[in-house]
């Protein structure tokens, strides 16, 4: 079992805590008050909260997520008129970079982020296998992880390391796939899948 808080409870957040806890993981939920002492006192800590105020929120809390798991879910874009996403805040670099800059002591994985949100918590639900990305820059904490999207239905075949936390650049600017799909398709679940 893994003591773990989530911050965000929005759709992202609750599903992934409802998942976990089924998993049998101690999991909170948080908002936007009592931040520090959930994170203070859990192992992991998963980010997802909206993308383009996660580096200010989680810089916050740098004290308490010394030496923990971060597990960076978030996607940073500036909305289209229509809410979906229409560019990236960070050209270039990723939010969890950004985020593994500000918390030098803490070890960030991105994850999860190239996909809708039922599949993060239901993968084997699509019609062929997702894959689910790893970046960042320790190997421990990308095990740790990896247990997790075990907990969640996440086959070992289906997930890549893609390497350092510089590669978050690239599943990222996914991100930018999403608003043509939905467009084009609908709302229906979809993610990102390598197919070899």
């Amino acid at each position: 079992m893994t003591t773990i808080a989530v911050l965000g409870n929005g759709r992202v957040g609750g599903a992934l805590a409802a998942a976990l806890t089924d998993a049998g993981h101690e999991v909170a939920v948080v908002g936007r008050g009592a931040a520090a002492r959930a994170v203070a006192g859990a192992q992991v800590v998963i980010n997802a909260t909206p993308g383009a105020g996660s580096l200010d929120r989680l810089a916050a809390l740098r004290a308490q997520l010394r030496d923990k798991v971060l597990v960076d879910v978030s996607n940073a874009t500036t909305d289209g008129p229509d809410g979906l996403p229409a560019d990236l805040i960070y050209p270039g670099s990723s939010l969890a970079e950004h985020l593994q800059d500000a918390l030098p002591d803490t070890r960030v994985v991105k994850t999860l982020n190239t996909m809708l949100h039922p599949v993060m918590t239901a993968p084997a639900s699509l019609a062929q296998p997702p894959t689910a990305f790893l970046s960042g820059d320790d190997p421990g904490a990308k095990r740790v992880v990896r247990g997790l999207l075990a907990d969640l239905g996440w086959r070992e075949e289906w997930i890549t390391d893609l390497g350092p936390i510089t590669t978050a650049r690239a599943t990222e600017a996914a991100i930018l796939f999403v608003p043509h799909v939905i467009r084009s398709a609908g709302l229906s679940p979809f993610a990102i899948s390598i197919a070899r």
